[in-house]
This record gives structure tokens, C-alpha cells and sequence, in this order.
């Protein structure tokens, strides 16, 4: 029989070893989490990859027009040298339902996403499919009520396949800047507030519409924009999407929008304003060429520029263009004939 001692000694020991046991467990779970927490912040980081700046490069999709159209659509040797030029540019790809319906539009984004990866690149999108996105102009359409959130639904589930991708999307461009004309803004402020909620879970930089210099002054750009409720959700403002103004006069812009908003950041389309003489003109205006290159410029506000709207594409059936979004041999051969 043991004696009280023996007793108390064990009792002491494994009250020790106990203490011992406890402190190696704490420091075990403190250094689990500590590994943890680096593991979530680094994949939030890998998540979001990194917000676009001065050297971020884009893919130049398999999908886009310019390449389809050296297949499909008939040119001369000028043309197709302009194309294939084109066709090489790092580019946004413009998901629209005419092109990418429900059912397909998931297909596409996690292809550009995958050349994506496959390239160590971003891939940078627009979404334009938002009900009477144009409000009846050249580029009018758009999905139903009902189904655009299926739609971004659907693209938002496919950017969700790839954490690992630097994602860049432009949502709807012209939504904001036309929307006092359109009418109705509160429905318009929902449609656009449905998709950043179901865009900003993937990891991906949203940039709204913010007009360009020579549309709207910055103070009622900015305040069309606060109308919408979304600038706190989002990265920023894409500015002179589809356009032709300076890059100078861009970035005076984009400054003259953060100051009003909150110190909110921008990214500026070049790839059309190498010329910038278009003045206020906007439907293929003459004598007009490509732009720096994405991953030219930026500061502070400005995370960098990017070519948005693929140059050689028609803004609409004016200046002897076809319908909008359709391959024009001829403006791709006038926008690269300095850079060829």
C-alpha cells in the first residue's frame, strides 16, 4: 500500500506534468493559429492576387473579336496585319449576353481565367449586359430584370474558380454616366448593387463606371455616382471606357472623382486615346489611334491604365461603321497605322 507521501508525491507530478501538458498545448494552438493566420492572409492575398498598379499585364484572349475575325471575317493584307497586331494586344474581353448568354458566359470566364493562370497574367472583363444598358442608343440591349442576376450569378461562380488568378472586372460601363438620361436611377442603383454584392465575394477588382473628362463635370459624375451606393464596395472607377480623351486628362479627372469620393482609386482606358482629337465626338470619330499600353502609367489614384475597349471594334452604325461590337477591318487598320 502506498503511503500518503508516494500519494501526494504522484498527485504532485501529475499536476506538473499536467502544467507541462497544458503549456506545450497552448503553444502548439498559438503557433497553429499563428500559421493559420499567415496561411488565410496570404491566401486572402492570393485571393484578391493584387490590386492592378504600373506593370500589371493582361491576357490577350483567345475569344476576342480580333481573333475570331482572322478566321471569319474577309480582309485584305492591310487589314489583316492590323488585326493580327490587334489580336496580340493585352485586352479586356467584354462578357455580353448577345455573346455570352446564360448557360455559356460561366464557360468563358473560366477559360480567360485559366489562360490566366496558364500565362501568369490578369484577366481583366467587362460585364455589359445590365437591363437597357444603353438606354436605346447604338449599343442598346441588355437582359431582363429577371435574368441578369442569373447572369452575374453565373460569371461570379466561375471567378470564384480561381483564388490564385488576378482578377479585373469593369462592371457595366456607361451605367452610371447615362443613368439621369436612362431615368429611373433607383432601379438601375439595384441592378448594379445586386452585382457588385455577387462579385465582390470572388476576389476580384471591381471597377464601376465613371464617365470620362469630357462627359460629365467631376462634381455630377460623382454625384451620380453617390446615388448608387456603391463606391465603398469596390476598388474604384474605370474612366474613358470606349472613348478617346487624353490620358492627361484622364488622370486630372480621376483626381478631381477621388477628392469627391472619398479618396477612391481609378484605372484609365488608352486604348483608343493615342491621338485624343476627338473632342467630345464618341461614335468612331476619324483619325484616331491605339493608346499606351496597360501597365503604362499610375500614382496614387490612378492604379494603372489598361486597354478596356478592344480597339478595331465599331462603337455603332455612324462614320461608316457596322453595328456596335462588330469587327471593323478598316478602324483597326486607321487606330494602328502608327504602331505597325
Amino acid at each position: 500500500m502506498a503511503s500518503p507521501l508516494a500519494s501526494r508525491r504522484r498527485r504532485r507530478l501529475s499536476t506538473r506534468t499536467i502544467i507541462v501538458l497544458a503549456v506545450v498545448a497552448f503553444v502548439l494552438v498559438v503557433a497553429i493559429i499563428a500559421v493559420i493566420g499567415i496561411t488565410v492572409t496570404r491566401g486572402l492575398y492570393s485571393l484578391t492576387a493584387q490590386a492592378p498598379e504600373v506593370g500589371t499585364v493582361m491576357i490577350a484572349p483567345t475569344q476576342s473579336k480580333a481573333r475570331t475575325a482572322l478566321e471569319n471575317v474577309p480582309m485584305d493584307a492591310a487589314g489583316t496585319a492590323a488585326t493580327q497586331y490587334l489580336a496580340d494586344q493585352p485586352t479586356a474581353y467584354w462578357l455580353t449576353p448577345e455573346h455570352d448568354p446564360i448557360g455559356t458566359a460561366g464557360t468563358t470566364v473560366v477559360s480567360l481565367v485559366s489562360q490566366a493562370r496558364d500565362q501568369k497574367r490578369a484577366a481583366a472583363m467587362v460585364v455589359y449586359g445590365l437591363p437597357d444598358r444603353d438606354c436605346g442608343n447604338h449599343s442598346a440591349g441588355g437582359l431582363s430584370a429577371i435574368d441578369y442576376p442569373v447572369w452575374i450569378d453565373e460569371i461570379a461562380a466561375a471567378l470564384k474558380t480561381a483564388p490564385d488568378v488576378q482578377k479585373i472586372v469593369v462592371l457595366e460601363p456607361d451605367s452610371i454616366a447615362l443613368a439621369s438620361e436612362c431615368g429611373d436611377i433607383p432601379t438601375r442603383a439595384g441592378y448594379l448593387s445586386r452585382a457588385v454584392d455577387a462579385l465582390a465575394s470572388t476576389g476580384t477588382w471591381i471597377y464601376i463606371d465613371g464617365g470620362h473628362s469630357a462627359w460629365h463635370s467631376p462634381d455630377d459624375m460623382a454625384a451620380l455616382i453617390r446615388q448608387m451606393g456603391l463606391i465603398d464596395r469596390v476598388r474604384g472607377v474605370a474612366t474613358n471606357v470606349s472613348n478617346y480623351q487624353s490620358s492627361h486628362a484622364e488622370f486630372a479627372y480621376a483626381h478631381a472623382l477621388s477628392d469627391r469620393l472619398g479618396g477612391t482609386h481609378a484605372i484609365i482606358d488608352t486604348s483608343r486615346n493615342g491621338s485624343a482629337t476627338a473632342g467630345s465626338a464618341w461614335c468612331n470619330p476619324p483619325r484616331q489611334t491605339v493608346g499606351a499600353p496597360g501597365g503604362t502609367y499610375g500614382d496614387d489614384v490612378v492604379d494603372t491604365n489598361l486597354w478596356i475597349k478592344p480597339p478595331g471594334e465599331s462603337d455603332g452604325t455612324c462614320n461608316g461603321g457596322p453595328a456596335a461590337g462588330v469587327w471593323w477591318p478598316k478602324a483597326a487598320e486607321d487606330l494602328t497605322r502608327d504602331v505597325r
